[in-house]
């Protein structure tokens, strides 16, 4: 004799494959919460790789912490430096300066265009360690040894710029001599500072690649006037998630006025449209499951009318109401387990060759679903979170369950003498 409860045979029983229409609806139940719960995975793991990514590209460029002096200047900034590298959760620290310049294309034939982006000074050595910018160079190389520059990608191609072109950079200080000397009656003209593009970098992030020049710590000083002072530090740490943290402990040991400003307080806004953005896509594909959800209540419904007699005759022979409601409940938890599974196995399996079948896809069709000039990846990503699993496959369960709560209640409260009236 089995040793399972009788409860779950006869549900297993029931669910047994046969040539009869309670089957079929059955094996769509099965199939309804097998494909909800793959979409919920591949989509949630989508949008969790793009979080990822992006997260990588924001802290890339610009670290974990930015230190400034409020309205001015560090100076004595190396001490400052040695004061932070000592706290054990930092990785690196580097300065930099950076503000607006007026740049002037050169080309051989042609009128020169204008722009005024931003300029950053870093110190390559330095720099290394707590950013990927120079290792972003995909075009020419990331020497900045004398009057050179790196240019973000898509500025690049705006201006028609490559490797070895030449640029002329109008910065604020020589603005600001010409306006001091046009106020004492002298008309002298700002004179531009020649610079070599020595490099194309691309970080994959519009607002880098748009709108930055790089050049060295040096050339940025002097760009800017600052002879043996920086705007800021830029500080990397061990782990991205600790910066509220070690923010609070740095503030309460420089006693310096400086201001810190972690990278989630710097991208808020965008970080939190995507979190958003995925709960709220969470919630709508979860009605997926809610759709397969109402099938398994339905096929319940229709078991229910059908064995009629039987339910009769087990409460006839002293099965209690709790024993019938858990028959029809071992029903909706088993359709919802073998369902869950299945989900799990084509959510994963869809995640494995998503990028197979993107390629094969565009070769097909000619259809690029994600094109990499809008969103700057050249493959699909993806991020399997366990809480993210966890909670789709636990939520699916319970929701199959409660979807046999009104079958099974039915049957529990059916009169084995008006059940047997007819028979």
């Amino acid at each position: 004799m089995s040793r399972l409860p009788f409860e779950l045979m006869l549900a297993l029983r029931y669910l047994r494959p046969k040539r009869t229409f309670v089957s079929i609806i059955t094996v769509i139940s099965i199939l309804g919460v097998m494909l909800g719960v793959a979409v919920l995975i591949i989509v949630i793991a989508v949008m969790s790789g793009f979080d990822r990514q992006l997260r990588d590209k924001l802290v890339g460029f610009n670290a974990h912490l930015r230190l400034e002096a409020p309205g001015v200047p560090l100076r004595d900034f190396e001490p400052l430096m040695q004061q932070i590298a000592g706290h054990p959760a930092v990785k690196g620290v580097a300065p930099y300066v950076e503000g607006q310049v007026m740049v002037k294309t050169q080309p051989a034939e042609g009128s020169p265009l204008y722009v005024v982006p931003l300029v950053r000074g870093i110190d390559p050595l330095l720099d290394r360690r707590i950013s990927t910018l120079l290792d972003s160079v995909t075009e020419g190389t990331n020497d900045l040894r004398g009057y050179t520059v790196l240019v973000g990608r898509q500025l690049a191609n705006r201006l028609g710029l490559g490797a070895g072109d030449a640029l002329a950079l109008y910065s604020v200080r020589q603005f600001e001599r010409w306006d001091d000397a046009r106020k004492h009656g002298a008309e002298e003209a700002p004179l531009a500072e020649d610079y070599t593009v020595r490099g194309i970098f691309e970080l994959g992030f519009h607002e880098f690649d748009s709108a930055y020049l790089v050049c060295s710590l040096r050339n940025g000083q002097d760009l800017f006037d600052l002879p043996n002072e920086v705007h800021g530090l830029f500080i990397a740490l061990r782990n991205p998630d600790l910066a509220t943290v070690v923010k609070t402990e740095l503030l309460a040991s420089l006693h310096g006025g400086y201001t810190l400003t972690t990278w989630l307080e710097e991208n808020s806004m965008i970080l939190d449209a995507l979190v958003v953005e995925k709960n709220m896509m969470f919630y709508l594909l979860f009605f997926i499951t809610l759709v397969a959800a109402f099938g398994i209540c339905s096929a319940l419904i229709t078991f229910v009318v059908q064995k009629t007699r039987e339910i009769g005759t087990l409460k006839a022979l002293g099965a209690s109401r709790a024993q019938v409601m858990a028959l029809f409940l071992s029903q909706s938890l088993v359709v919802g387990v073998v369902g869950v599974a299945a989900g799990f196995g084509l959510g994963l399996l869809a995640l494995t060759y998503r990028n197979e079948f993107l390629f094969a896809m565009r070769r097909v069709t000619g259809f690029e679903l994600f094109p990499a000039r809008i969103y700057n990846f050249y493959e699909l990503p993806a991020l399997l979170v366990p809480s993210d699993l966890a909670l789709i496959g636990g939520g699916s369960l319970l929701i199959c369950l409660l979807a046999g709560l009104i079958p099974a209640w039915n049957a529990g409260r059916l009169d084995p003498v008006e059940a047997l009236r007819h028979e």
